[in-house]
């Protein structure tokens, strides 16, 4: 099979048949052998009678309904999981996203080496209200992962199926996906320009808490890369760093006090001057986090899996 489409969806059943219609047209004109894989994400509209309707006509559709509303990223993981294509490509079900530029990037794939190929809405139709939080975390994400995209948030993509099956996406981290294939030893990652088109149903999903999330799970998936799989190099550091300042502070305390009393020289008592209590206070803090390095490590060596959702039905 040439391509899977893996399409997350939540209450999208007026686009749906519209956006199956298209990819089939694009899927054909192009000779690609194609699976499309509808993910709904617990919608409580008639999308899932949609794709039910769809594969009763089409052999190709695929379909996940999970019981509940889990988010972008579960839905994207249990797509990923059920794809069988030599290049999936991600969209989202609004018509946002064009299939016109599905044969472009799997051209990027096959015959330039991409391991991922991500979109780039250079020109938006998104209110001001969602473009300028976007740019604040495109920005902030180039900077702390040194991948130079503009659009790490842009729903359409292409991967070799190989980076699928080598990642995992939990959380809200659909995000950081070329992150979390950089980690994994994917480094070549390109761009392409896309359409973005108006949307054409329905609403946003868009809230003002995705902007405070995406940059906490920034300083997460950050924070993974580079001490996750060894978190006593961050922890350790800082702990021996604050527990040797409170122990050169607390000898100088006590050399000071046996000083001045080899000099035979009335000394202030060490329980009554304030930088005893910073000393003391920054060795305990050193061995709490010498203790958080310890429990980090022995959380990573028993990491239990966390993409478990209950579907409700597959077709």
């Amino acid at each position: 099979m040439d391509i899977s489409i893996v399409i997350p969806l939540f209450n999208e059943e007026e686009s749906l048949n519209e956006l199956h219609e298209w990819i089939v047209k694009v899927a054909q004109r192009e000779g690609l052998s194609y699976e499309v894989v509808f993910v709904d994400d617990g919608s409580s509209d008639k999308s899932w009678e949609v794709v039910q309707a769809l594969r009763a006509n089409d052999p190709c559709v695929r379909g996940i309904r999970f019981r509940r509303n889990y988010g972008k990223s579960a839905a994207l993981h249990s797509g990923f999981q059920l794809c069988e294509g030599d290049i999936v490509i991600t969209m989202d079900a609004d018509l946002q996203d064009s299939p016109e530029e599905i044969p472009e990037m799997v051209k990027m794939i096959r015959t330039l080496g991409f391991d991922l190929v991500s979109g780039w809405k250079k020109k938006r139709y998104d209110p001001i209200s969602k473009t300028i939080p976007t740019k604040l975390y495109n920005w902030a994400t180039r900077r702390m992962t040194g991948i130079r995209l503009h659009d790490f948030n842009c729903g359409l993509k292409a991967y070799r199926l190989d980076v699928v099956k080598s990642i995992e996406v939990y959380g809200e981290m659909h995000r950081y996906i070329p992150v979390i294939a950089k980690r994994e030893g994917f480094v070549k990652i390109g761009e392409k320009t896309v359409q973005h088109q108006a949307r054409k149903y329905g609403t946003t999903k868009f809230g003002m808490e995705r902007f405070v999330n995406g940059f906490l799970d920034l300083l997460t998936i950050t924070f993974i890369s580079k001490f996750g799989k060894k978190p006593m190099h961050l922890f350790g550091t800082l702990g021996m760093v604050m527990f040797m300042l409170g122990l050169a502070s607390f000898l100088w305390i006590g050399g000071s006090k046996l000083y001045w009393l080899w000099k035979d020289v009335p000394a202030k008592n060490i329980a009554e001057q304030s930088t005893f209590f910073i000393a003391l206070t920054a060795m305990i803090l050193g061995t709490l986090l010498f203790l958080a390095g310890f429990l980090g490590e022995l959380i990573s060596a028993n990491n239990p899996s966390r993409n478990k959702y209950k579907i409700k039905e597959e077709i």
